[in-house]
């Protein structure tokens, strides 16, 4: 197919015209998702905006074809057999274009981002610079977070950085500037408002109240507008989204099913267990779809200061993806922070008033589903995601799974035949059954008047 046009002809142009009638063809041809909306190739968009066909074609009529797309892989066309139009795009250019392209649901939403990532994206760090302001600081943000370095020192380096360059460099000397910049690739938030004394939380039916209705007690501090204790929810359909538009990570989350070697009957990951078998022969329709996710939830309380003194006690509740191999679920890089339950007491057995929002998510995932882009794959499919355990110490087990695990039943398996005995001198229950998982030559099965006889 002769692409010269692109960079050879202007607007009006009769070989022009019938050149993008050409690829908008190939464009629909090629559209096996059956998407209503397409990249733009405009040189206004750059294919980071999705319209109709009919406004693409409006835009190629007011604003010439982007020269620099000669290999049509966003319109379906596979990489390899575009190597005889790659032009000269340098690693950074099409880092950033990749990143740009798993934006694309933020930046159709909001104008005003893509018209500030267009900006930076195409201003040079200084005159004849192979680096973009935009490319620049996501390189060097990349170094920050890889190596842990903080925001003050981020700040030094900036500054010795824009020293060096020359003059008219418009590297930010500071990181509040450099996040500025990236703030809107962020995925965003939800601060809810929470009682003080765990009986709701402000959303829903609840959102315009000033006063819990159960307690009396008032949702803010003293000062109005400052709440008295407040839930950070990080969305997880948004997270899984992003993981799967990159091409790389997509990939990953398959590996249960493809990138398995062995099956010998040992357990070296939970795709192994008798459970995950047990729910893919129970949910068939589950089971068969292998993009579908399998999650890990684990919650504790933790001391967010350094003082041990302290008492307060803030809940980080963690998602784990079991998709991937079992070297790279528990990297940090794959652990999702779903939300943060702020103290300065711990939820106990309100924690479930807490996971709302979470488990709202959850329900979608696992009942109806959503719309996720698969970039290894080029299409769309509808993921769904279940709970397969959660992972927690004997305390946080009781919170959340409503059983009681102290008292005279402790035991969640032998429940009443396991009873134990209140020792009035200590105030609690002790529990002297214990041999029976001992092993077989351990001493104290020998002690028989030690314990009961049994």
């Amino acid at each position: 197919m002769d692409r010269s046009w692109i960079t050879t002809t202007k607007l009006g142009d009769p070989k022009y015209k019938a050149g993008v009638m050409e690829f908008l063809k190939f464009a629909l041809d090629n559209n096996s998702e059956g998407r209503d909306r397409l990249p733009c190739p405009c040189y206004m968009y750059h294919n980071l905006m999705h319209h109709k066909v009919d406004e693409i074609l409006n835009h190629l009529s007011k604003w010439e074809f982007d020269i620099t797309y000669t290999h049509w892989y966003r319109h379906g066309e596979k990489r390899e057999e575009t190597s005889a139009h790659q032009g000269d795009n340098t690693d950074e250019g099409g880092t950033l274009e990749e990143m740009m392209d798993q934006l694309h649901e933020i930046v159709d939403n909001d104008p005003q981002v893509i018209e500030e990532l267009l900006t930076d994206s195409e201003l040079p760090l200084y005159k004849e610079s192979k680096y973009t302001k935009l490319s620049a600081i996501v390189k060097l943000y990349n170094v920050k977070v890889g190596h842990n370095v903080t925001d003050q020192c981020f700040t030094a380096f900036l500054k010795v950085f824009k020293d060096i360059l020359p003059p008219e460099n418009v590297l930010p000397s500071r990181t509040y500037k450099a996040k500025n910049m990236l703030c809107t690739t962020d995925l965003n938030y939800e601060k809810i408002h929470a009682c003080p004394n765990d009986c709701i939380l402000y959303r829903d039916e609840f959102e315009a109240l000033k006063k819990c209705p159960e307690c009396n007690v008032s949702r803010y501090k003293k000062k109005e507008g400052v709440p008295a204790k407040v839930l950070w929810y990080f969305p997880i359909i948004q997270r899984f989204k992003r993981m799967y538009a990159d091409a790389g990570d997509a990939e990953k989350l398959t590996w249960h099913k493809f990138g398995q070697k062995k099956n010998d009957g040992l357990l070296r990951h939970p795709a192994d267990s008798p459970q995950w078998k047990f729910i893919d022969g129970k949910f068939d329709d589950f089971g068969k779809e292998e993009r579908n996710l399998r999650l890990g939830l684990s919650t504790d309380g933790m001391n967010p200061y350094s003082s041990l003194s302290s008492t307060y006690s803030t809940w980080p509740v963690m998602l784990v993806t079991y998709n991937l191999p079992h070297s790279l679920c528990m990297k940090r890089k794959y652990i999702i922070l779903s939300m943060l339950i702020s103290g300065p007491k711990q939820p106990g057995n309100d924690i479930d008033v807490y996971l709302a929002p979470l488990i709202d998510d959850l329900k979608l995932l696992w009942e109806k589903g959503v719309e996720v882009f698969d970039g290894s794959r080029n299409e769309m499919f509808n993921l769904r995601a279940m709970l397969f355990c959660t992972m927690q110490d004997y305390p946080a087990y009781g919170n959340l799974s409503g059983y009681t695990v102290k008292g005279e039943c402790a035991c969640p398996i032998c429940e009443d035949g396991w009873k134990g005995r209140w020792v009035k001198a200590s105030g609690k229950h002790i529990y002297f059954d214990h041999r029976p998982f001992l092993p077989h030559d351990h001493p104290y099965r020998k002690l028989k008047k030690a314990f009961n006889g049994e």
